[in-house]
């Protein structure tokens, strides 16, 4: 790495840490030319697929945008910040997860309908009637009769898969 104060190209690294939760590493490193010391932050880049819009355009994933839209349909709920970074990062984990290059607007819009729905009921139909572009005040009552007949996010997360790891079925 080259030195920020004389610029030259030789540095070494002192110490190394690990920073921001296991998430980054702190280097403090010092120059072989001038001696002056610095600290660097080393992180993963992590290439994110490309959203697909439901009118064929492609644009670059936007984690502000994801976090506006979550904001915006919790706005005056019960919902920590906390929580709501939490289904940022479990939301991005499923789209690096994809392996896809390109993932399609609709099915990111579930995985944030999901999670809302976990957060936040009245929130996620907030969120589903833009989303999925609710006409009438028929379309609320119609998604609220749906949830009500689904179990709840509680039930879900308690549920057995009905079919294990590799295909096979559980006994």
């Amino acid at each position: 790495m080259r030195c920020p104060f004389c610029g030259a190209p030789d540095t070494k690294v002192i110490d190394s840490r690990l920073a921001n939760e296991g998430d980054m590493v702190r280097r403090r490193r010092e120059c072989l030319t001038c001696s002056e010391r610095f600290t660097t932050f080393e992180s993963a880049e992590l290439v994110m697929p490309r959203i697909v819009k439901r009118s064929g355009i492609r644009e670059p994933f936007n984690e502000d945008k994801l976090r506006g839209g979550l904001l915006r349909a919790l706005e005056k709920r019960p919902v920590s910040m906390e929580a709501i970074e939490a289904a940022v990062s479990r939301i991005k984990h499923k789209l690096r997860a994809t392996g896809d290059r390109e993932v399609a607007s609709g099915l990111l819009g579930e995985w944030v309908m999901d999670e809302l729905r976990a957060m936040d009921e009245v929130a996620y139909v907030r969120f589903a009637s833009v989303y999925r572009r609710f006409q009438d005040v028929n379309a609320f009552r119609e998604e609220i009769e749906r949830m009500q007949n689904e179990p709840s996010a509680e039930a879900r997360r308690n549920q057995l898969p009905l079919i294990g790891k590799g295909g096979k079925s559980r006994p």
